[in-house]
């Protein structure tokens, strides 16, 4: 079965950076497009960054206006692991986030928490 597991997240000052990875198992990594959300609570959880697949779209990127030039989305085929770099977090870059694919249906990971904060 699919699933996916992130980790990485943590408590960094303002300026700081963090690496996220989300390790994924049961698909074909190369095939599946990968997304980076994240969600504060009372909000709806916000897209951020994706990557497509690599077979069929050369893993093209793109970011949301909110993270673009801090953030980078990048693969690591051979360990099914996909990466979000962060770099010059901000306090409202605080939030849970995750990791997504697509195979027929949605799946997420369980989320791993990120607070930017003094």
């Amino acid at each position: 079965q699919v699933q996916l597991v992130e980790s990485g997240g943590g408590l960094v000052q303002p300026g700081g950076s963090l690496r996220l990875s989300c390790v994924g198992s049961g698909f074909s990594f190369r095939d599946s497009a990968m997304s980076w959300f994240r969600q504060v609570p009372g909000k709806e959880r916000e897209w951020i960054a994706h990557i497509a697949s690599a077979t069929r779209a050369g893993s093209f990127t793109n970011y949301a206006d909110s993270v673009k030039g801090r953030f980078t989305i990048s693969p690591d085929y051979a360990e099914n692991t996909i990466y979000l770099q962060m770099n010059r977090l901000k306090p409202e870059d605080t939030a849970v986030y995750y990791c997504r694919t697509v195979v027929e249906k949605e799946y997420w990971g369980q989320g791993t928490q990120v607070t930017v904060s003094s």
